[in-house]
């Protein structure tokens, strides 16, 4: 089965980082054009935070610039996030960018950031 599986999240304060991982259970990270870190808070939809294409490329939405620092290697690709805010707050989900393949979501890490 071709899925992604996200690790790494946890609980904390703002101002602190996380690293999240995510690899391919079915399907190989370099087989994709482009990945991306996608997030959904509570009763808000998902939303695509950064992508990186198979030449490296990168891109972030507004609110993740400057904070978030999405990279790959051979097997896994990975979301760095420093000066969390609170907003920051959602289950952070890994998938082909730009929309995602709908069998390939995983089950997602929460991210919860909170004094």
């Amino acid at each position: 089965q071709v899925q992604f599986v996200e690790s790494g999240g946890g609980l904390v304060q703002p101002g602190r980082s996380l690293r999240l991982s995510c690899t391919n259970s079915g399907r190989s990270i370099l087989s994709f054009d482009a990945l991306g870190w996608y997030r959904q808070a509570p009763g808000k939809q998902r939303e695509l935070v950064a992508v990186v294409t198979r030449g490296g490329s990168t891109n972030y939405t507004d609110s993740v610039k400057g904070r978030f620092t999405i990279s790959r290697d051979s097997t896994n690709f990975f979301l760095q996030m420093s000066s969390l805010k609170p907003e920051d707050t959602a289950v952070y989900y890994c998938n082909s960018a730009p929309s995602g393949v709908d069998e390939y979501w995983g089950q997602g890490t929460q991210v919860t950031v909170s004094s």
